[in-house]
C-alpha cells in the first residue's frame, strides 16, 4: 500500500463553496479507478474544528504504483496542477490498513495525525504499535477504515481514520470528506503489510 496526500491551503477569505462544487463535479471521475484503493476528498475550514486554514487535501491509498504513477503523470493530477500550482506531493509507504466498525457507511470526516520519529525510536516496535493502533482506531464506533503509514525519508509516522460522523474526537488534525473514491478498497490488504 502506496499512501499519498497533498495539501492546497487557500487564502483565510476563500469560498470554499468553490472547491465543493469541483469535487461535487468531478470527483466521481475516480470512482472507478485502476490501483486505487481509496481516496478521500478533503477539506478543512478555517475555524472548524479548531484548523488555522482553508485547505483542500486529497488522501489516496493506493494498491499498486502503477495505479499512483498513471494518476501523477496523467490528466487527473494535472488539473489540480493547472489550477492551483504544482504542490508538494508528501508519501508514505503503508504499514496497515483496517476496515473500520461502520465500513459500509457514508465517509463524513477524517482525522490525520502526523509524528516526528525520534532518532533512538526502536523501528520494528514503533511500525507494529502503528499498525496496532490502526486496528484500534478501526474497532471504535464509527470508523469507516484507518491506515498507518512511515515516511523513511523524514522519518514521520502517519494514522489516518476515516469517520462516519461529523468532528470525530482524536488526536490530529480533522478534516471534512466531501467525497470517497473507493474502487479497489476491497483489495487493499488487511492488517499489517510486513
Amino acid at each position: 500500500m502506496h499512501v499519498m496526500q497533498y495539501e492546497i491551503t487557500l487564502p483565510a477569505d476563500y469560498d470554499m463553496g468553490i472547491i465543493r462544487n469541483r469535487v461535487a463535479t468531478k470527483g466521481h471521475l475516480l470512482d472507478d479507478y485502476p490501483g486505487l484503493g481509496a481516496k478521500a476528498y478533503l477539506i478543512r475550514e478555517r475555524g472548524v474544528d479548531d484548523s488555522p486554514v482553508n485547505q483542500y487535501a486529497p488522501f489516496y491509498l493506493w494498491n499498486t504504483p502503477e495505479g499512483m504513477n498513471s494518476f501523477l503523470w496523467g490528466p487527473g493530477f494535472q488539473g489540480i496542477v493547472d489550477d492551483f500550482g504544482r504542490p508538494e506531493v508528501q508519501h508514505w509507504t503503508g504499514l496497515a490498513f483496517a476496515e473500520g466498525s461502520a465500513s459500509g457507511e457514508p465517509a463524513k470526516s477524517a482525522v490525520r495525525h502526523r509524528m516526528r520519529i525520534p532518532a533512538r525510536t526502536h523501528l520494528g516496535g514503533l511500525a507494529t504499535e502503528l499498525a496496532e493502533e490502526a486496528g484500534r482506531l478501526a474497532q471504535r464506533e464509527g470508523s469507516v477504515y484507518a491506515a498507518a503509514a512511515i515516511d523513511p525519508r523524514t522519518w514521520e509516522a502517519l494514522l489516518f481514520s476515516v469517520w462516519d460522523h461529523d468532528s470525530p474526537k482524536g488526536e490530529g488534525d480533522v478534516f471534512q470528506v466531501l467525497h470517497l473514491s473507493a474502487p479497489e478498497r476491497g483489495l487493499l490488504p488487511g492488517g499489517r503489510q510486513w
